[in-house]
């Protein structure tokens, strides 16, 4: 980063990952510049804030930001709790994003439309190593800026593009016309958006834990709205997935949640339908039919969908970008994070040389680096950008020495397209696992993210 020392690192997204990678920046002595699409600091985790990690509070938190925070009289939650996404903003991003090292560098309401290298399309490559970057920005006040930085961490996570309902990763025929009776992937169902399900037929798409979690949100709604019917289809065989092991789980609040959903299939009160991959939506006055590929349907009022998340990486056209073709991760990470043989717990220590790409100085991080795999948890996000900051900061022994500290029962589902720790799933306020079982997938249909992502929300 040295021919453009002078100039700020742009951060993309104000989530966990991003807000880490500000502090580290920070510690460091270089400037960050922080770009948020959302009104606030961990806009994307505001749409969840109802919903509960697996993964504990020690595990959910970031070194650096926790010294930055502590210096000011913070004091940190009891960390073997297992906090729900409006307590993980508020006693932890909230007040972080205020901290005036932090405040007077972050944009908010400011959506990065592209990145490239100034006065570069990616065809060029003369200088292209010591050009420094230009990000353009979409701001809330109608402008859109060009900034030009040094060096760019992309930590907008995935919940911005949600996975088709449809199979072979298309939208299915019909999906874009049917968008207003399509919810979003993880609705408060029993609570602020509760006129929206109650009495009404909600099929919810999707074999993860995010699924689960909206089936038990609507069996509580049922209860006080008897109208409400709920209709589940998943495109495998069965939903032994989502069930789990019960008490042998080695994620007791995982155990919880899908023995709840186990029963709640066997009394009735979700409609489950097996091997139901969705070919299209018809939308009628009254509702929508929703065709299998095998020719049954469903009609209903409201789509849940519970498909996972893929990332966004039409703001990085400009870019020499070196991807795994399976998952859409940086190349060498991609073999290390492939859902078909790996869970959160098995994904070794990782920074900034495996995340690296051909244009130097460019990073992506948190869940979407991560691109359609789902295991991704927060601790690994926060040494991701602890070793890019050592990097970009000329001190390559520190950014070579990465570890994890991992969950004890590092044990994590591997649902398609699910963060292991954003989003998890309703558990009882008791429960304390160690990892985390994540969001939801896709069985109906594609992979998962969020960071959601699950991470950040530009």
């Amino acid at each position: 980063m040295e021919p453009a020392k002078n100039l700020p690192v742009a951060v993309i997204g104000a989530g966990p990952v991003g807000l880490a990678a500000a502090a580290h920046l920070l510690e460091r002595g270089l400037e960050p510049l922080i770009f948020e699409a959302g009104t606030t600091a961990g806009a994307a985790i505001e749409q969840w804030r109802h919903i509960r990690l697996f993964s504990p509070w020690r595990f959910n938190l970031d070194a650096a930001a926790t010294r930055l925070l502590e210096a000011a009289g913070w004091a940190a939650p009891r960390p073997t709790a297992l906090p729900y996404g409006g307590e993980l903003i508020d006693n932890y991003l909230a007040p972080l994003a205020a901290l005036p090292g932090i405040a007077t560098r972050l944009q908010t309401g400011a959506r990065v439309a592209a990145v490239t290298r100034e006065g570069l399309d990616k065809t060029h490559v003369r200088n292209r190593d010591t050009t420094p970057f230009v990000v353009r920005v979409e701001h809330q006040d109608g402008e859109t800026r060009d900034h030009i930085v040094a060096a760019v961490i992309d930590a907008s996570g995935t919940w911005s593009r949600r996975n088709p309902l449809g199979t072979s990763g298309l939208p299915a025929i019909g999906e874009e016309a049917a968008a207003e009776r399509i919810s979003a992937p993880l609705p408060d169902v029993a609570g602020r958006d509760r006129a929206a399900f109650a009495g009404r037929r909600v099929l919810v798409v999707g074999a993860g834990h995010s699924a689960a979690n909206t089936l038990i949100g609507l069996a509580d709604l049922a209860r006080d709205e008897p109208d409400t019917r709920i209709l589940w289809a998943v495109r495998g065989a069965s939903a032994e997935k989502v069930f789990g092991g019960g008490d042998a789980d080695g994620l007791p609040a995982r155990g919880q949640l899908g023995g709840r959903v186990r029963r709640l299939v066997e009394a009735g009160t979700v409609e489950l339908h097996t091997g139901f991959g969705i070919a299209s939506l018809k939308t009628l006055d009254s509702g929508v039919t929703v065709e299998a590929v095998d020719g049954r349907t469903l009609d209903a009022d409201v789509v849940v969908p519970c498909t996972g998340f893929r990332p966004d990486l039409e703001i990085l056209r400009e870019l020499r970008l070196n991807l795994d073709p399976a998952v859409e991760a940086p190349v060498e990470l991609g073999p290390l994070i492939d859902p078909e043989f790996h869970s959160c717990g098995t994904v070794p220590p990782h920074g900034a040389k495996v995340l690296a790409h051909p244009d130097k100085d460019f990073f992506i991080v948190g869940m979407k680096s991560y691109g359609r795999a789902p295991t991704f948890l927060l601790a690994t996000g926060y040494e991701q950008v602890r070793s890019v900051v050592a990097a970009l900061a000329g001190d390559q022994e520190s950014a070579d020495a990465v570890h994890l500290e991992l969950p004890e029962t590092g044990v994590c589902s591997t649902d398609a397209g699910t963060s292991c720790d954003i989003p998890a799933a309703s558990t009882p306020k008791s429960a304390e696992a160690g990892c985390c079982s994540a969001p939801e997938p896709v069985l109906v249909g594609f992979p998962t993210g969020l960071s959601h992502g699950r991470s950040g929300s530009n």
